[in-house]
């Protein structure tokens, strides 16, 4: 045992390693299929993936916990009188140099690794299994850095206890991009910190700004650090000035048209974007101004003003319910509020402007959906196509569980490729097959019951399960949603 053992088995990792790569440039000993040679050999480089990806994480595991017993025993063995932010220092200068890691590199590593082994086990434990990768096991470290002991477990058990109630078609954390995790943990983490968002909200906008950093090849960065509701809106209106401009005489990609819209707002007269060769600025303002036909979903009692819990910002996130407030009573015909049931988190109801058929059906499939159904898409619900997922011309019909929501780029790939998506229903969307056979799983909401206001809740027991008719709340909430208009 000991390094004898350490050697050999990294001995055996480099041979394993060594027949995996052979293999994976089709220069192994057998094809994987006699029959097909070509086909078996791009089937078996994705079993090759498949299985890497679970190697990457208990590598990624390995290490975490050799470095945690490193920094442990180190400190141990350190004098007495040895100060403490010295031996941090010589710690990660150690494994900065072992790893070839800058030293802030080296002391983030440290850090993670402390968080990992220490505060969260199920992650270490996932990461060991293989199930998540390293990235997933970031997320949950940035996403639990500022709560309490409690509410790091809470997070972590609500995303990685297997006796948590998921739906059977729902993805799993590590089936999942990171991205795509580290929004539904960073929604969960709002919606449970201990402190008020409407308060960390408020030091946020404090700390407004405009940051400038320099690049390379005679580029540079600019960022603002704004608020969500005015971000978004930014977004949204330079993504639909930008749509509005493509065709076959535009050279530019989106992203590009994006950079010099945002360039021709900042430096011309308000609605100017950057002109082409040979046009003007005032030109580019003759593109009809985009509605910004955002989804904002509210807690009933939030926008009542009785609880303080986050509201949700389609294509952005958790914002404070002040904000959604503001945005559903000021926002005139470009926002929709959506309420959401008492009882379970659901949606109940889009606001009266929409109630018209084909209007109704597209907000409850961006309902539904969220965002692009395609695995890992990340595209929101403003940029998003209604599509049949069973197709119009062979009999598809034009209900919602028959449509799905999918960003241009996916929607195309739908129709040009074998990628094909499964049944969806009306309240789960479509989960994908690729062209290989491969399944794979859709995202789901996680919806969960608001906060009641104590004033509401009756004693004897939960509010909705102890009448025969409709409780208080809900007699307050049929008030309330079906008043005329004022």
């Amino acid at each position: 045992m000991g390094k004898a053992a350490v050697a050999k088995a990294i001995e055996d990792i480099n041979a394993a390693l060594a027949v995996l790569t052979a293999e994976a440039t089709g220069a192994g000993l057998e094809p994987f299929s006699a029959a097909d040679p070509l086909a078996g050999l791009a089937d078996g480089c994705l079993e090759i993936l498949t299985g890497a990806a679970g190697v990457q994480a208990r590598v990624s595991a390995v290490v975490v916990n050799a470095v945690g017993t490193y920094a442990d025993r180190a400190r141990v063995a350190a004098p007495p009188e040895a100060p403490v932010q010295g031996l941090e220092m010589a710690i990660a200068a150690e494994i900065g140099a072992l790893l070839s890691l800058s030293g802030r590199a080296a002391g983030a590593l440290l850090a993670q690794s402390h968080a990992l082994t220490i505060s969260l086990p199920r992650t270490l434990a996932a990461l060991e299994a293989g199930t998540i990768s390293w990235q997933h096991a970031l997320v949950m470290v940035d996403e639990t850095a500022t709560l309490d002991p409690s509410g790091a477990a809470a997070l972590e058990a609500h995303f990685l206890d297997p006796d948590v109630p998921r739906p059977a078609t729902a993805a799993a954390v590590g089936e999942m991009p990171a991205y795509r995790f580290k929004a539904k943990a960073r929604t969960w983490r709002e919606r449970h910190h201990a402190e008020s968002i409407e308060k960390r909200h408020a030091k946020g906008v404090a700390e407004r700004r405009v940051e400038y950093q320099p690049d390379q090849d005679g580029m540079a960065w600019l960022s603002l650090y704004l608020p969500g509701d005015t971000a978004c809106a930014i977004w949204n209106r330079v993504t639909a000035l930008a749509r509005g401009l493509q065709g076959p005489d535009e050279p530019r990609t989106l992203t590009q048209l994006r950079a010099d819209i945002a360039t021709g707002l900042l430096l011309t007269a308000p609605g100017a974007g950057t002109a082409r060769d040979g046009d003007s600025a005032a030109d580019l303002g003759k593109v009809p101004p985009p509605k910004a036909d955002v989804l904002v979903t509210v807690p009933i009692f939030a926008l009542l003003g009785l609880t303080d819990e986050p509201a949700l910002l389609d294509g952005y996130g958790p914002i404070p319910p002040s904000m959604a407030r503001d945005l559903v009573g000021n926002g005139a015909g470009s926002f929709y509020r959506v309420l959401v049931d008492p009882r379970d988190g659901a949606p109940l109801e889009i606001g009266r402007t929409s109630y018209r058929l084909t209007k109704a059906m597209k907000k409850a499939l961006q309902l539904r959906d969220g965002k692009c159904t395609f695995p890992g898409c990340n595209n929101p619900s403003l940029d998003n196509e209604a599509d049949h997922l069973h197709p119009w011309h062979h009999g598809g019909t034009t209900g919602i569980s028959n449509l799905g929501q999918l960003c241009p780029k996916h929607h195309h790939l739908k129709h040009a490729t074998s990628w094909k998506p499964t049944p969806a229903s009306h309240n789960q969307p479509p989960a994908w097959t690729s062209p290989t056979g491969r399944h794979y799983k859709a995202e789901h909401h996680d919806w969960e019951p608001p906060h009641w206001p104590p004033s509401l809740l009756p004693t004897g027991g939960p509010p909705d399960f102890i009448y025969a008719g409709l409780s208080p709340g809900e007699e307050g909430l049929e008030r309330f949603l079906h008043a005329p208009p004022a």
